[in-house]
């Protein structure tokens, strides 16, 4: 499973997010696009309170201060996702970023945007402080 997609799943629980499992039901030969059995089921999805989700999920981690508002870092780690750099840039390559991997700092301002940005587009709501 992507990263994206282990950040929609611990967030969203087990709907489907827009990727089918590998080696699924698509016939041998079937264009790339040809899966759209699956894309109806993949686009309703229900309204979810972030910030209540991640929140609770930051309580468990006992002890530990986890900015997940701001914090791409923090945010996975309340997931509990490995944040480790090289995931940092698996994330990014998976999100599209064409900056400089080596900046970390500027890859993580952009990754936070895009992974807010991406929750709300997928139905998650997010606490208006939050600027996607």
């Amino acid at each position: 499973m992507s990263i994206f997609g282990k950040i929609m799943s611990a967030i969203f629980g087990s709907q489907p997010a827009s990727a089918a499992p590998a080696g699924g039901a698509a016939s041998p030969g079937a264009p790339a696009g040809a899966p759209s059995a699956s894309a109806p089921t993949a686009a309703p999805m229900a309204a979810v309170d972030v910030a209540a989700i991640v929140d609770k999920a930051v309580a468990a981690h006992k002890g530990e201060k986890l900015e997940w508002r701001t914090s791409i870092v923090d945010l996975m780690k309340a997931l509990d996702i490995d944040s480790s750099l090289a995931a940092r840039k698996d994330l990014a390559k998976e999100l599209g970023y064409s900056g400089d991997m080596n900046d970390s700092a500027s890859m993580n301002v952009w990754l936070h945007k895009q992974v807010m940005s991406k929750l709300a587009a997928n139905g998650g709501k997010l606490p208006p402080e939050i600027k996607h």
